[in-house]
């Protein structure tokens, strides 16, 4: 039987990630009569911010999905050196983005119902550690598609690497092999 063609896998994808929306809005309470409404025609629709790099259009990616068959899909798209986030500790969040598109700086403030994370959110590089905005979408209690509490554990290597380790001791070499690593806390441990 030949294997299914390359579409089939993206749809796939689509569907699964399509049903981690539904199952994500449906348990932040999103689906409810306080839905927003588009100007243009009346329409309900879900504001779904993405964190990713510009190689990837979400906006085209999700045109004509659905959640719950009746809420369309409304995208924004960015990177985090474009966002900032205010939140409060009562629940209210606001997200503002400047973004420069086709060379015009682009600014708007809104509040996305649920968040997709596809951009690392931490990287030691200079003016690449984002943690805080995750924070912010945490204290916020933003919907997350993929879970805030994992991309913050993934900001850490070790810690990561920690959780597999707990893993491994938990099914042993044999169902999960690991790749031997040994973790100092300092480089002077590690030269000494």
């Amino acid at each position: 039987q030949p294997p299914p063609p390359q579409q089939s896998t993206g749809s796939s994808f689509f569907s699964s990630l399509s049903n981690a929306v539904k199952q994500t809005a449906a348990s932040a309470g999103l689906v409810d009569a306080s839905a927003a409404v588009s100007a243009a025609g009346g329409r309900k629709f879900k504001l779904l911010l993405v964190i990713d790099e510009p190689h990837t259009d979400w906006a085209k990616a999700f045109r004509g999905k659905k959640v719950h068959g009746e809420y369309d899909i409304k995208v924004e798209q960015a990177e985090f050196s474009e966002i900032n986030l205010i939140a409060h500790a009562d629940g209210n969040y606001a997200v503002d983005i400047q973004i420069i598109r086709n060379g015009a700086k682009v600014v708007r403030s809104f509040r996305p119902d649920f968040v997709l994370v596809r951009q690392h959110s931490y990287s030691m590089a200079e003016n690449e550690d984002f943690r805080n905005l995750i924070i912010g979408m945490q204290y916020a209690g933003v919907p997350s598609v993929n879970s805030l509490e994992s991309i913050y554990n993934f900001c850490d290597k070790p810690w990561v690497f920690a959780q597999l380790v707990s893993v491994y001791k938990t099914l042993g070499p044999e169902k999960f092999p690991l790749i031997e690593q040994t973790f100092y806390p300092n480089h002077k441990e590690m030269v000494g």
